[in-house]
């Protein structure tokens, strides 16, 4: 009819372990400031009844709902809906005597659409090389309808973050809500997580749940002797200090066999390494200085070259003394003459006067002396 209600919209069926829920989206109404209210039906898939959901079969009443969710949890197993029946659920919108369609959400059935989260409560008992892991259920199942089995997921803690993937360990599938991890080191961390699985007895069919938050916990030794951790403690830092003394050991060794290795090298070799690190030979700036020489007698320039054998030959010698012994012949003793000339008219002047010098008796020796 024309005063039909707008019908809600977008409906949803929450199941999360023995959570159930429907909620959907409100009905707006612009020109009327009354309030909605919203009626939830049922009916199983072996019936072609609705029923309304109330507290007399749900324990809750969601005939008039002035929200959008009708949360039909139950409490115990006894309440609710049965969670192995297929249930369908509708709802739709009133104001006063105004209704709106009803819309259906699919059918579930909650063990086979339920989303199953961890195993809760964990708590860890660390004892001598293993841990003892407790923990309940997610949710209370009838064991005639179907139970639930649990894996570990486990690990060694090391000093950095390691990809699991690859490092973990993972239990057999167990029922019991205790298991104990064997076989571990002492004294040592390890991390685990927990995952139910939840299976239907007779119709063979499973539903994986979610891991749970990582735990952490350290092994022990045995406490009833003091001594054993002591000893254990103690074993353990004297490996450290012997490892650390073999490693410097080691290294010394080393480092003492490259060291005369090396020494012996240069020793045996000191002819070749002298001649690898030695400078090509250069001529002395001392012997620069003497290049005008080559200008000279062939007499000097044997001499030069003579002496400059000796000084290869005895570096130790003064290259200036090396070169400047007997580098020149020495020079005969000679005589200074003086030639005079004068004019031929004078020459028998200067004889004639040079003859009576001669035989002047003032100018000859004396005997004898005065």
């Amino acid at each position: 009819t024309l005063f039909q209600l707008p019908a809600p919209r977008n409906l949803k069926v929450h199941l999360y372990n023995a959570q159930q829920a429907l909620s959907w989206e409100p009905v707006s109404l612009h020109n009327d400031t009354r309030l909605v209210v919203y009626q939830v039906q049922y009916k199983y898939s072996t019936s072609s009844t609705w029923y309304d959901v109330n507290k007399k079969d749900s324990r809750v009443d969601c005939t008039n709902l002035t929200g959008t969710e009708c949360n039909f949890t139950a409490n115990s197993l006894l309440e609710g809906f049965p969670r192995h029946f297929n249930i369908s659920l509708r709802v739709r919108a009133k104001l006063g005597d105004l209704v709106s369609a009803w819309v259906k959400a699919p059918w579930f059935e909650h063990y086979r659409n339920a989303t199953i989260g961890p195993p809760e409560d964990i708590w860890v008992t660390p004892e001598e090389g293993s841990l003892i892991i407790r923990f309940s259920s997610p949710f209370d199942v009838p064991a005639s309808v179907a139970f639930f089995l649990y894996y570990v997921y486990y690990w060694e803690k090391a000093g950095i973050k390691q990809a699991r993937a690859f490092f973990f360990f993972v239990t057999r599938p167990f029922r019991s809500n205790f298991i104990t991890l064997n076989d571990l080191k002492p004294l040592r961390v390890y991390c685990f997580q927990v995952k139910a699985e939840l299976f239907l007895a007779k119709e063979n069919i499973s539903r994986p749940g979610h891991l749970s938050n990582i735990s952490c916990s350290e092994t022990t030794v045995d406490g009833n002797d003091g001594h054993l951790v002591h000893f254990y403690v103690t074993s353990l830092a004297s490996t450290k200090l012997q490892q650390v003394i073999l490693i410097s050991m080691g290294t010394f060794l080393l480092l003492s066999v490259v060291v005369g290795a090396c020494l012996f090298l240069v020793l045996k070799y000191r002819g070749l390494v002298k001649y690898w690190f030695h400078s090509p030979p250069s001529i002395p700036s001392q012997i620069e200085e003497y290049e005008g020489l080559v200008f000279g007698t062939d007499k000097q320039i044997m001499i030069m070259v003579s002496n400059l054998f000796k000084y290869l030959k005895d570096p130790a010698q003064p290259i200036l003394d090396a070169l400047d012994k007997d580098s020149s012949p020495k020079d005969d003793a000679w005589d200074s003459v003086s030639v005079v000339s004068f004019p031929e008219n004078k020459q028998e002047d200067i004889r004639q006067s040079t003859l009576n010098q001669s035989t002047d008796p003032s100018h000859q020796p004396v005997e004898g002396g005065p």
